[in-house]
This record gives structure tokens, sequence and C-alpha cells, in this order.
């Protein structure tokens, strides 16, 4: 038995049965391996963002790793975006990437690079195949390194450790630690300092706090104790609906953050960090809380973030029976009509949303009422990039459908975002997935306009314009998808976006709606 074999065989052990994969020539063995394993679904990504983009997506919906096979140095580069976004997102994955056979590397052929470097930055953990013998200990931890704490592993496949004798192998399933007992010393300090000050704490919850269990219990706290109830500025995933608890999502923009937030005197961190400026600006602060804020961790990631919140609602006495404030009814508004608008396909996606349907929201600037108005939607799960790299969200909406394959997946799109990994288009054509995309084609960086009045231009010329908008030749979301295999149509009126939505929700696989705007 090789080396990949042996690789590919720990995986499924483990249950990781998905491989996202854009292999080359060091990567041909472990390709042949995966051949001879009809329980490993494997999909072509075009480009290895989306390869990555898409596992990230993947591990958000089931709490497990896919893997992605990479093909050295320069194709884990061209993935590192979407890895440090799944960074960000706290996601398992297990990237294992190619590399020349040990002792081809001294002669630095064109594609030797420092593999190990460039997987750092975007990685939890990184390891180096030490031959064909190290295969099963070396992929055995990185499936355990990927689940304890849930995070991002890379792992270097020389090519003579792929096709090189391995011995006798029999992988098992790993035997995970469980997570460490709630630190009550924490739940007892929080517990003082949401009684101290009533009406004025703020808890964010994020991971597994934010699902609808735990959010429940989130919501009885909130109720009974006068507590805020925020998500992070970028959501991994949270749970959203009607009958569901909803957190208040901290808005990017800086001057609406510290509003929010300024009169906030405790800050409770249930799963996150604390929530910081996206860049400096001069004159603002970098913090989006009061420097004299209390800022307390209830629970960090790897915690039981469910057994920490159960253990704060026992301790400031708040009784499990304890009703939370739940979104029910949309509130009274009249459905648009005329020139479609950004607010208008917020609101009409919001009302069509079907029952457990998953949303992957990479809109930037265009989409922010959605979250909003996704409160008294069907319940659902919302997704967004994590890290602030662009060009997460067709991919993740890949990764979701495969791991979902029931389930209804909407891709709230940026024109300028979605032409960094449109390629995926073609993944979720050839495997027949059930995406809807639509994409904001507002046909220009429309963030990057904000910020350049954040550092205080106001006004900008020809050169700066160039460069913020997409409008000479303006993209046509159409023809691309269909050259990617994906039917489309275009919408410039509400009432046509409409149709075209009813149309794209009432049948299954891909269909991509360009809503020009």
């Amino acid at each position: 038995m090789n080396g990949a074999d042996v690789l590919c065989d720990v995986l499924l052990a483990n249950d990781v049965t998905v491989c996202f994969a854009n292999p080359g020539t060091s990567e041909m063995h472990f390709v042949a391996a995966l051949d001879r394993k009809p329980g490993m679904r494997c999909v072509l990504g075009l480009f290895e963002g989306v390869v990555t983009g898409a596992a990230d997506g993947y591990a958000r919906m089931t709490d497990r790793p896919a893997a992605t096979l990479l093909h050295t140095g320069p194709g884990l580069a061209n993935g590192l975006a979407n890895m440090h976004n799944a960074r960000r997102a706290f996601s398992p994955m297990i990237n294992i990437v190619g590399d020349h056979a040990s002792y081809h590397l001294p002669l630095d052929a064109p594609l030797t690079s420092d593999i190990e470097g460039l997987a750092a930055p975007m990685s939890n953990w990184v390891r180096r195949i030490a031959g064909p013998e190290d295969v099963q200990p070396a992929t055995e931890a990185a499936v355990r390194a990927s689940l304890t704490p849930p995070g991002v592993t890379t792992l270097v496949l020389p090519a003579d450790a792929a096709w090189g004798d391995a011995g006798p192998a029999s992988p098992g399933k790993i035997v995970l630690s469980p997570p460490p007992a709630v630190d009550m010393d924490a739940v007892r300090a929080t517990a003082a300092a949401i009684r101290a000050a009533p009406g004025r704490v703020g808890m964010i919850v994020r991971g597994r706090a934010a699902r609808a269990d735990a959010l429940k219990i989130a919501g009885q706290i909130s109720t009974a104790c006068d507590v805020r109830l925020l998500g992070e500025v970028l959501i991994a995933r949270m749970q959203r609906g009607h009958g569901r608890v909803a957190p208040t999502r901290i808005p990017y923009p800086i001057d609406a953050a510290t509003a929010l937030l300024g009169d906030i005197d405790v800050l409770v961190l249930v799963g996150g960090k604390e929530p910081v400026a996206f860049f400096a600006y001069p004159g603002k602060p970098g913090r989006l809380v009061r420097d004299d804020c209390q800022v307390l961790t209830l629970a960090a990631h790897g915690d039981d973030l469910h057994a920490a919140l159960e253990a704060l609602r026992d301790e400031l006495g708040v009784k499990p029976s304890q009703q939370a404030d739940f979104a029910t009814a949309f509130p009274d508004e009249a459905a648009p009509g005329g020139g479609l608008t950004e607010d208008a396909i917020a609101l009409s996606v919001a009302r069509k949303l079907p029952d457990n349907s998953i949303v992957c929201d990479e809109a930037v600037t265009s989409a922010r009422r959605f979250f909003a108005l996704s409160a008294f939607a069907a319940p659902h799960d919302y997704m967004m990039g994590t890290g602030g790299s662009i060009g997460g969200g067709i991919p993740m909406a890949t990764g979701a459908a495969i791991a979902c394959p029931d389930r209804k997946v909407i891709n709230l799109e940026a024109d300028g975002s979605g032409m960094y990994t449109v390629q995926g288009l073609w993944t979720q054509a050839r495997e027949n997935l059930d995406v809807v995309t639509i994409v904001f084609s507002n046909r220009t960086y429309a963030i990057l306009h904000g910020e350049m009045k954040n550092v205080g231009v106001n006004a900008i010329g020809e050169n700066a314009r160039r460069m913020l908008d997409l409008d000479h030749p303006a993209l046509d979301w159409v023809s691309l998808a269909k050259g990617m295999g994906v039917e489309a149509a275009r919408a410039d009126t509400c009432e046509r976006f409409d149709a075209l939505l009813d149309s794209a929700l009432s049948r299954r696989g891909p269909f991509l709606i360009e809503a020009v705007i």
C-alpha cells in the first residue's frame, strides 16, 4: 500500500468524505488513490480560491473538515485568501499540498517554494510528511488538529511519500478529547458584572453560541437581565428567522459601530473576540467600545459555549422557562415597484426565502438591509466572509450546497467580489448544485467609494474613479454565467426580479440573477 492510499484511508476513517481539488503533477499518485476510493467525493474547482472557499462553506455547515488538494506552493498561494477567511471563521479544513519528491528539492526546479512559509500565516497547524511511513501518523495528527479546536490545517505531501511503500496500515477513527469544563470563575465574574450594570451590558455570540438552541439561552438572559445581544461585524454562521432569537449585527461603518456600542459599560464575549475597527482611520478609534468598557470572556473558541451559557443563566437565576424575545412578523411595508434597488432586493429575498435555506452573503455594501430583515424570514442559516478577503461568496455557496444537498442555497453576491472566483459557477453547474446566485450589479467597488470618504476624501478625480468603477466595459453576468454552464437572466425592475426569483426558487439546480441597480 502506498502513502497516498494510506492518506485517503485515514481521511475516510475519520469521516472526511469530500475532497475539493485542483491537482497537478506532484499530486497524481494521490489522484490515483482517490480514484480507488469510492467513498470519497472529489469536486474539481477551476481555481484554488474556489477549492479553499468551498471547503470553508462545507465545514461551516457540517462542523467537520473536507480535504483540499492543491498543487505545490503556487497552487497553495492561489488558495490563501479563502484559507484566511476560513481561519477567521474557525472552520475545520485539511489542506493537502503536493510537493516535489524530497530528493528533487535540492535541484530548485521551477515550482520549488517554501510551502510551510506560505501556509503558516493562514493555517493553525502545518506539517510536512517525512516519508511513506509518516503518512498515517501525520494525517491522523492533521485530522486531530483540524478539530481541536476547529481550524485550518495544512499537510505537505512530497511526491515520494505518496508513491512510496507505506507498509501495512490500520487507520481507525480518532478519539477526540472533550472540551474543557465550564470555567465557573468566568461565569461568576460575568454574572456579577451583568447585575452591576443593568441595561448597559452587551453580549457578542459567535460559533456554536450563534446556533438556535444556544441563542434561545442567550435570549433568555437578554430578556431577563436587560442585556443587549449582538453578532459580530462578519458572521461565520448564525441561525436566523422567525421564532429564533435575533442578535443585532455590529455594523461595518466605524461611526455606526461606535454609536451602537458607545453606551455599553460591560461587553461579554461568548466564542469570539473584542470587535475592532476594520481599518485605522484618521482621528477615529481602533476599538469600537469605550476604553473604560469592561470586556469579559465567558467562553472562548474551543470551549463548550452552550454549556457556558446554561451555567450563566443558572448563576443569574434565570429559569429555563423564561421567555425570550423572538422575531415574528415582517414590518408593514409595501412591496416596492419600478426600478430595482438594493433595499427592494433585500426585502424580496427575505420575504421569499425558503424554509431551512442557507444564505451566503458577500454583497458587501449592497445587502446591508437584508440581515435585519432576515430576522423575520423563514428559519435559515446565514453566513458571511469572515476575514474581509473578497471572493469567498460563490465558493462558500458551492461548499454549502455540497454539504446540504437537500437545502436551497442563496448567494447574495457583489459584482466586484464575484469576479475573484467566478469559476465557482462552473463547479455548481458540473455538480448540479441547488444554488441561486443574486449578483448586485452596481458596476463599482461601492465599498471603496465609502472608504475614500472615511479617510477624508470627499471628491475623486478620473484616476481614482477608474480604479473604483467597473463600467467601462460593464460586466455581463448573464453571459459569464451561461459560459460557465449556469442558466441566468437579468432584472432591472422590481417586478422582473420578483418573477425571476420565484422561478429560481421553484426548481432545483444553479441559477444566476443579475440584479442591475
